[in-house]
Order: C-alpha cells, then structure tokens, then sequence
C-alpha cells in the first residue's frame, strides 16, 4: 500500500507541474490567442503587423519571446508602441508568460482580476498609460513577481492586503496614480523589496512601523501624500536604504535618532512637513550624505553640520532656525556647491565660514536678519553662479571685489539697506542674467560699464536714489528682457539705443525726472509686453512707429507731458490696460482702438480729446474701467456704447460737455461700481433703471441739469456708499426708499428744488459718516429725533430750508459731529448745550438762543415764547436810542438855564459887550441823518448782523431773507 500511495503522489506532483502546459481541449494555440488580442488594440506605428499567421510566432513576431522549444510565449515586450484601447484578455492565457510589458502607451480601462491566471509572471509593468479602476485583489496571486510597475495611471482605491503575498517582489512602483487610504501593513512582509515608490497619491495615516521589515530596501519615495503622524524609528533598520523622499506630506514630531543609523544614505528628503525641535547632531554621523533637505518645517536651534564631507546640496530653507555654530557647513575638502538657507530667523553678520565653501555654486542667505556690509572677500566663491543675499538688513557698499566672480549668473541684493554706486567693475560679470538692486538706498549713476554685461536678460533698480541718465550705450544689452528703472532720480532723454534691446519685454521707467520726446526707435521693440512712463516731465506727440508694437498688454504714460494723438497705440490687439490720465492729448478718440477686444483698464481723463464716445466702443466687451472725465467731450450717450458691457464696473465721464438724457439702458451693467457723469449738460430725469445696478457703490449726478424726482428705486441700491446728486434742479419729496441705502456714508442733495420733510427714518442709514447735506432746499417740517442715531455723521449741512421747530435733543448724540450748519431756517427755542463750541454762523437766520448766540434767560417777549436774536437786538437800539434823546435834552435844558444865569449877570454887571445869537443843535429827525442808514435799508440783500435788526412786532422779521442761488450760484457750499 506504501509503494502505492508514493506512486499516486508522484503522479499527482508529475500532473500539477504540467497543468499549465496542458491546454484544455479545444483551446487555440497562442500564436492564434495574440493574433485575437491584436485585433483588439489600435497600432498607429504599426509594429504589429509582423504578426502574421504565415510567419513563426517566435522569430518574426515584434515584441514576441519565446522558451527555448520555441512552444510557448516567454516574454510580450510592447513598451512605447502608442498603443491604445484595453488590456487584451486573450494574454491572460498564455501559461508560460514571465514577462508582461505595455507600459507608455495609451491603454484604457481597468487591470483585469484575470491578471492572477498568470501564475509564472515575474515582470508586470503597465506604468504611464490612461488605465483606471483600482487595483484588484487576485495581484496576490503572482507568487513569483518580482517587478510591479503599474504607477503613472488613473489607478484609484487602495492597495490590497494581498500585496503582501508577492514574496519575491523587488520592484513596487504604484507613484503618480490617484490611490488613497493608508499603507497597508502588509508591506513589511516584503523582505526582498528594494525599490518602493508610492508618490504622487493620496495616501494618507502613519507610516507603519512594519516598514522596518523590507531590510533589502535601497530606495523609498513616497512623497507628495497626505501622511501623518511621526517617522517611525524602524525605519533605521533599513541599513541599505540610499534614498529616502518622504516631501511634501504632514508628518510631525522630531527626526527619529534611530534614522541616523542609515549610515549608507545618500539622499533624505524631509521637505515640506511639520517636523520640529532641532536638528539632530547624530545626521553628522551620515557621512555618505550627498543631499539632505529638510525646508520648509519647523526646525529651530542652530545649524551644527560638520562630519558631512560628501555633501553636495543642502536645503534647510524655511524653517525656524536662528544661528550658525562657528566651523559648521564647510570642512576641509568639502564639496558642497548649493548651500539654501532662505527664510529662517539666523541674524549677525556675514557667516564668513560660508566662504570656505569654495565649492559653492549657489547660495542663498535671503529671508534672515542678517546685517553688517558685505565681505571684500566674497571673490573667494570663484565658482559662485547665484548669490541671493536680498531681505535682510545689510548695510554698506557693494564691494567692488564682486567683479572677481565672473561665473556668477544671478546676483539678488533687493530689500536691504545698501548705500553708494553700484561698482564699476560689474562690467566684467559677462554671465550675470539677473541683477536685482530693488528697494536699497543707493545712489549715484547707472555705470556705463553695466553694459558690457551682454548676457543680462533681466534688470531691476526699482526704489533707490540712482541719478544721471539711463547710459547711451543700454542698447549694447541686447538680451534684455526686463529694464525696471522705476522710482529713482534719472534724467535727461530715453535712449535712443534702447530700440536696440529687441528682446525686451517690459520697460519700466515710471516716476523718475525723464523729459525730451519718446525715441522713435521704440517701435522696435516688437516683443514689448509692458510699459509704463508715468510720472515724467516726457514731452512731445507718440512716435508714428509704436504702431508695430503689436504685442502691447500694458501701457501707463499718465501724467507727463505728451500732445497730439493716441492713434499710435493703437496698434496692438493685445491691450488690457491703457492709461494716459494727465496729458494733453487731443483730437478724437479712435475708433480702431476698439478693435482691443480685450481692453480691460481704458483711462484718458485729463486730458483735451473732444469729439463723442465713438459707438464702436460697444465691441470692447471685456472693459472693466472706463476713465474719460474731464476732458471736453460732447455728444450724447444715445447709441447704447456701452449697454453691452457686461463686466463694466466704473464708467466715469464727469467734467466733459455731454448732453442730452441719461440713458436707460444703464440700468442693464449689472456689474457696474461707479458711475460718475458729473459736470456736464444732462437733462432730464434720473432714470428709475439705475435701481438695478445692485452693486453700485458710488453714484455722482451733481452739477447738471436733471430734473424731475429722485426716483425711488435709488433704494435697491442697498451697496451704494457715495450718492451725490446735488446742484440740479430736482423737485419732490426725498422718497423715502432712500432709507434702504443702509451703506451710505457720503449723501448729497444739496442746491436742488427739494420739498416735504426729511424722511423720519433716516436714522437707520447708520453708516453715514462723510456727510449729509440737505442745504438750499425747499425742505419743511422739524428734523427728524432719528438723526440721533447717526453717531459716525462728521458733517451735517440743513442750511437754507424751511425747516421750524426745536433742535431735537438727540442730535447731542453725534459725538462725531465736528462741522455743522443749521442756518437759514425757522428753528427756535434752545441750542442744545453740547453744540456750544461751534461757531455762531452756524445758528444765524433762525429764532434760537443760548451759546454760542445770545443767553435764553435775559430774553424777552411774550409768555412762553423765547424772543428772537433780532427781536433782542432792536430792543435794545430802541433803548439806546430813546436814551440819548433823552440826554441831548436834559443837556439843551441844563445849557439855557447856564445861558440865562450867564445874561442875568453880565446884566447886572452892565458888562454886556455883545448880544450872542441863539446855536443851531441837531436834534430829532436831523439824527438819523448822519447815522449809518444802511442798516435800515428794506431792500437790501446783505446778511446783517442779527444785533443791528429793528424789531416792528413778533410777527414782522426784517432782514430775514432765504437766499435761491441762480445757474450761477456758488460751487463750493459745503460744509
């Protein structure tokens, strides 16, 4: 029964080491199985057709290995062909196939679970295709695999469990898909895994710590996932790993000191988490370190890095750090060449050590709070490419010693506070590209030298004190890009030369002293993106030739001092943003400037362009900001130029002769901000659809001729902030709607035909605080007690209504209030005390008393009613007057009586000489003749002081007049 059982075994072992050769009956032969699943796939290159029936499988076929019997498939190679479509189902049946390639091409759809029926594959690589769906479950059925590539697809999901079944894996490439959940712990029974990248997921969790198992590891990157928690210590057990990029995910806590056992690690990668405390000295112990960046966390101490003789790039950028240790970074015979150590919080001077890095190509100090001047001994990088020393504090020159680095290409010096010249000897740096002098103190001129620097491609000098003019020979720098000269002190002409730099692309000259005429040969610069002048003393009309600057985007020339047309620019297609505010440009507005289909910015006010708005402005489609105030444009807006402007936000065309109504089709911008038509000659009435430009915040109408009511749709404007709509001739009741303008800060009805009371509710419109005037109306009724409740309110101007009644106690409550003006009303009683301290003109031409006018309890007149300043003031020139009658009198008595005593005696003394006529002396009537009779002049329209007004009866106030202002009334009336 033994030899029986053993002879069963054998033939049971004999029948399963066969099965896979073994087709089952009736099964194609492979060669027919590949030729089926071609058929399936789309061959651009044609590689496939050398699979034809005719030829043998295994010597002619493309892409096809064979075993050696030349029976069965081996190996299917068909990386890079461009092939397109699914995964081929026919391939999942060739028993014997070990190596499986499609990768780089363009398959779709899912990996098949019957990838598992491949049981002798060693190699499955479909990287960089379109597949998707997840990763199915039968993977763990390839007990022999050892190269997994399936990274670089839509592949979603997790990885699964079975992973963990492929033994003898070597190869786990899954980087550049869209899987997610956490690593499984599987992973760890990987033992023979050297190559694992997982970048470029969404993997999330902690690493597991039985990653500490895969000991062949030599390579992990899973950077670029959502990973947290902290690294785990096991990690140093991987005592082969050379490379380990673990960036850009939200792992935390401190580096583990058991990873510094990895005494073969040559890259470590850490950049871009919320790691912490200090950096352990035990990574000197990592001498095969060639690269170690740890930017962008939260390390903090000092930098004490001094065993690693090998180090090539070190990153420790954006971090928390705050010193040097004296001797660290650069030992003897070191080959660092990229030191970075931007944007941490180190301060003190220079750290000299740095420049016994004589291996140094880049160099980044920037970001810190280092002071102090710059080393003489710079020149001791001779191999320095890019030096970034910009944002810190340092102070001094630029050592003229910065000529000896002559490779250097970059040189960042911006936001510091260097003072002097830039050297001369920059002129022999013949590779810099870059030269970034921004936002310092220097001064001086541009040395003539900088142009021997043929290769600069960009220059900026922004915001310093540089004088003198821009040097003649600029145009030697014919690689420029960028010229950014703006805000210093040059002078003198632009260059003519610089039509030379054809490869500019932004010319940035604004805020300087520049003046004479724009050089033609600017309309060479064919690549020109931007250019900006403004702030000049420039002169003279645009050149004919910046007509060919076709690639135009942003042109700024505002206030300088330029005439003629703006036809010139108006060559390019590509404008968005065109400025020319305060000039003296003329003539009409082109109409091919409308052909700017992607004009955002358009300003021209200030300037003297006449002529309408030219109707094909309706093209512009894209304008944001509209600018043509104050100019001396006519015509009327009948033409709807801009009702199809749908993004337009601010239309401003105050100060111009426009005419006409304003039209309608205004209310259709639902986009619009701003609308400022001001100063013009506008009739009509104010169109009731501007209540449907929900997001307008300013609306300024003054100074036209609109009549009619303010219509009340202004209250849908809930966003309004500024509304001024004063010196027209608008009549009827201020609508009460207008109490929803709830944002209005600044309202302005002033100089109009106003009638009714002020709204009651006018309290609620809180956010005014710039103004409220209401002056020169034809308003009556008392002020309403809400206006208490206006507390931010700094001026407030009622003047020249018919306004009666008390000063209601609440307006105490504006404690805001620093200019007020209630004159020219019927108001009576008392001043509210806390208005005391403003001026008297601001309570004259009413019935008011107590401070700043005269005190209520010396007033007289009838029971319950206080007696007017006027009232007052006559009573008391009556008084004066009666008693200096009176006076002259008793005088003219007492003198006759002296007179008759003075005869009676010479009488008696018969001592009379001479009999002496009776004197003349004014008296009653004659009185008034000598007197300043202009106070009693009826018809006068002077304003009279309230103390000089004879008083006839309660009823009768002479001198009280209200004051209508004409079309030529005053323009500055404000409070």
């Amino acid at each position: 029964m033994a030899i029986i059982f053993i002879h069963s075994c054998h033939l049971i072992i004999l029948f399963i080491s066969i099965l896979p050769s073994m087709a089952a009956p009736g099964s194609p032969p492979e060669s027919r199985l590949l030729s089926t699943a071609k058929s399936g796939l789309v061959d651009p290159t044609g590689a496939l057709e050398t699979w034809r029936q005719e030829d043998t499988m295994c010597t002619s076929w493309y892409g096809v290995s064979c075993t050696l019997d030349k029976n069965h498939v081996l190996g299917l190679n068909l990386s890079g062909l461009g092939l397109s479509g699914k995964i081929p189902r026919e391939i999942f049946r060739l028993p014997f196939l070990e190596t499986f390639d499609l990768s780089s091409n363009s398959l779709t759809g899912p990996v098949p679970p019957q990838i598992g029926w491949l049981r002798n594959l060693k190699e499955l690589l479909l990287f960089s295709n379109s597949l998707s769906g997840t990763i199915p479950d039968e993977i763990g059925l390839l007990k022999s695999l050892r190269v997994l590539r399936i990274g670089d697809n839509f592949l979603t999901g997790n990885i699964p469990a079975s992973v963990g079944n492929l033994a003898e894996l070597t190869v786990l490439g899954l980087g550049y898909c869209e899987l997610n959940g956490s690593i499984p712990e599987e992973i760890g029974k990987l033992k023979k895994l050297v190559f694992l990248d997982l970048q470029e997921n969404s993997f999330c969790g902690e690493i597991p710590d039985a990653i500490g198992g895969c000991v062949e590891l030599q390579n992990v990157a899973a950077s670029n996932n959502k990973l947290d928690g902290n690294i785990p210590g096991s990690i140093g057990n991987l005592e082969s790993l050379r490379i380990l990029n673990l960036a850009n995910n939200t792992l935390s806590g401190p580096i583990p000191v058991e990873t510094t056992r990895l005494a073969n690690l040559q890259y470590l990668n850490l950049q871009g988490n919320q790691l912490g405390g200090e950096i352990p000295t035990q990574i000197n112990d990592m001498v095969e370190l060639r690269v170690l960046d740890l930017s962008r966390n939260n390390f903090s101490g000092k930098i004490a890095l001094r065993n690693l003789k090998n180090l090539e790039s070190l990153d420790l950028s954006d971090n928390r750090l705050t010193a040097i240790v004296p001797g660290s970074l650069c030992v003897e015979h070191a080959t660092l060449t990229q030191l970075f150590l931007a944007r941490n919080d180190i301060s003190g001077d220079f750290p000299v050590e740095i420049l016994n890095c004589t291996s140094l190509q880049q160099l980044d100090l920037s970001g810190n709070n280092f002071g102090g001047t710059l080393p003489r001994t710079l020149d001791r990088l001779t191999n320095l490419t890019d030096l970034l020393l910009n944002n810190n504090s340092f102070i001094g020159t630029i050592p003229p010693e910065i000529g000896n680095v002559t490779n250097l290409r970059s040189l960042f010096l911006f936001d510091n506070m260097i003072t002097g010249s830039i050297p001369r000897e920059i002129g022999k740096l013949r590779s810099l590209v870059y030269l970034y002098l921004y936002d310092n103190r220097m001064s001086g001129s541009i040395p003539r030298e900088l142009t021997n620097c043929t290769a600069l491609e960009e220059i900026d000098f922004f915001g310093n004190h540089f004088s003198g003019s821009i040097p003649r020979s600029i145009g030697k720098l014919s690689n420029l890009k960028i010229l950014q000269l703006r805000q210093n002190e040059l002078s003198g002409e632009i260059p003519s030369s610089l039509g030379q730099c054809r490869r500019l692309e932004r010319l940035v000259l604004a805020d300087n002293v520049l003046s004479g005429s724009l050089p033609p040969t600017l309309g060479f610069l064919t690549e020109l993106f931007l250019v900006t002048l403004y702030n000049n003393s420039l002169s003279g009309s645009l050149p004919d030739s910046f007509f060919h600057l076709k690639n135009l985007s942003i042109v700024n020339f505002s206030h300088n001092r330029l005439h003629g047309s703006v036809a010139p620019l108006t060559g390019s297609k590509s404008l968005t943003i065109l400025d020319l505010t305060n000039n003296s440009f003329s003539d009409a507005i082109p109409s091919r400037l409308s052909m700017s289909e992607n004009l955002r910015r358009l300003r021209l006010a200030h300037n003297r362009i006449s002529g309408s708005v030219p109707p094909e402005f309706s093209q512009m489609k894209n304008l944001e900001f509209l600018d043509l105030s104050y100019n001396d444009m006519t015509g009327e807006l009948v033409n709807e130029e801009f009702s199809g402007f749908t993004k337009l936000g601010h239309l401003l065309l105050s100060n111009n002769r426009l005419s006409g109504s304003i039209p309608a089709w205004l209310g259709r911008i639902k986009e619009l901000g701003e609308l400022d038509l001001s100063s013009n000659n506008f009739t009509g009435k104010i169109p009731s659809e501007l209540g449907n430009c929900s997001r307008l915040l300013k609306l300024s109408l003054h100074n036209n001729r609109l009549s009619g009511s303010i219509p009340s749709e202004i209250g849908n404007l809930d966003m309004l902030n500024v509304l001024n709509l004063q010196r027209n001739d608008l009549s009827g009741h201020i609508p009460a709607a207008i109490q929803k303008c709830k944002k209005l800060y600044d309202l302005r009805l002033s100089e109009n035909n106003l009638t009714g009371a002020i709204p009651t509710g006018i309290g609620v419109m809180t956010e005014l605080q710039v103004i409220l005037d209401l002056s020169f109306n034809d308003l009556s009724g008392e002020i309403p007690t809400s206006i208490g409740e206006l507390v931010k309110l700094e001026r407030l101007n009622l003047s020249f209504n018919d306004l009666s009644g008390k000063i209601p106690g609440s307006i105490q409550k504006l404690s805001s209030l620093h200019r007020l003006n209630l004159s020219g009303n019927r108001f009576e009683g008392e001043i509210p005390s806390t208005l005391a301290n403003f001026p008297r003109n601001s309570f004259l031409n009413n019935e008011l008393c107590g401070a700043p006018l005269v005190s209520c309890s010396g007033s007289l007149g009838r029971p319950g009613k206080w007696m007017s300043e006027s009232q007052v003031a006559g009573i008391v020139v009556a008084i004066v007057f009666t008693s200096t009658l009176l006076c002259m009198f008793m005088m003219y008595v007492m003198l006759r009586m002296w007179w008759n005593w003075r005869n009676v005696a010479v009488s008696c003394e018969n001592k009379i000489d001479k009999i002496v006529d009776d004197e003349e002396w004014v008296c009653g009537d004659e009185a008034f003749k000598s007197s300043d009779h202009r106070f009693w002049n009826e018809n006068s329209t002077a304003l009279v002081p309230s103390e000089t007004r004879l008083v006839v009866s309660d009823s009768t106030r002479i001198f009280h007049y209200k004051f209508k202002l004409s079309s030529s009334r005053s323009k500055n009336n404000d409070v």
